[in-house]
């Protein structure tokens, strides 16, 4: 019999969550879950969603695991309160293993995790509360990343770096060995980080230009 679990979030996060918890994992989505002011119907993705303000008269921690499932706008932080609202309630949170990754028994993982498909997480490595990868990341041996991150895809996190909390790095980044990542840095799509960076750093790649030919001109 599979374990019950309520969504926080009524976003493309939260239903892709449920989706992946109801086929991959030992739990059954049973509700999901947002603040009153933002509830305009009684249902989210066919299953019942009610107040975060009332959820523990109406679930309490004894009837369900709940997993917060909000995305990465300001830096992680929303979610972040949203997450240390729901603990100090009392409520387990549940991770997310996608079953094709493999977690080393020298792998320390925090509450609220979730891992989805092609992550290699290598050996001796941490990953903190709250903290979100994407499909298809590389975590490298001896590397910490800290609480509520968002690694999103292809990203490739190279041997022992140290980085922090509430950090977005882009799709197709990649990070030398050995780094020091600090809070709140934002890594864009596709950038070469070779140094330790500073708090609220900002790394944006140049994008490449259009073509001065359309398509039908290329000859291709």
């Amino acid at each position: 019999m599979k374990k019950p679990l309520t969504i926080i979030g009524t976003g493309l996060f939260a239903e892709v969550a449920a989706a992946y918890f109801d086929k991959y994992s030992d739990y059954e989505v049973i509700a999901f879950a947002c603040h009153r002011a933002y509830i305009s119907e009684e249902q989210f993705a066919g299953r019942p969603l009610m107040a975060i303000e009332s959820i523990a008269d109406m679930l309490p921690p004894s009837q369900t695991d709940v997993f917060v499932a909000i995305g990465y706008n300001n830096m992680n932080k929303t979610r972040q309160r949203v997450y240390e609202e729901i603990d100090v309630l009392g409520y387990q949170f549940a991770n997310f293993i996608h079953p094709n990754v493999e977690i080393w028994e020298s792998t320390k993982l925090g509450k609220n995790v979730f891992i989805f498909e092609d992550n290699t997480i290598q050996p001796f490595t941490t990953i903190g509360n709250n903290t979100i990868f994407w499909s298809g990341n590389h975590l490298g041996h001896h590397s910490t990343v800290g609480s509520h991150c968002f690694i999103s895809s292809h990203v490739v996190i190279s041997g022992s770096c140290q980085l922090g909390n509430n950090l977005f790095i882009g799709v197709n980044a990649t990070l030398r060995d050995s780094l020091k990542v600090a809070d709140e840095t934002l890594i864009g799509a596709g950038a070469i980080i070779m140094k330790d960076t500073a708090e609220k750093d900002v790394y944006v790649p140049q994008r490449t230009p259009p073509f001065h030919k359309k398509s039908d001109e290329v000859g291709f």
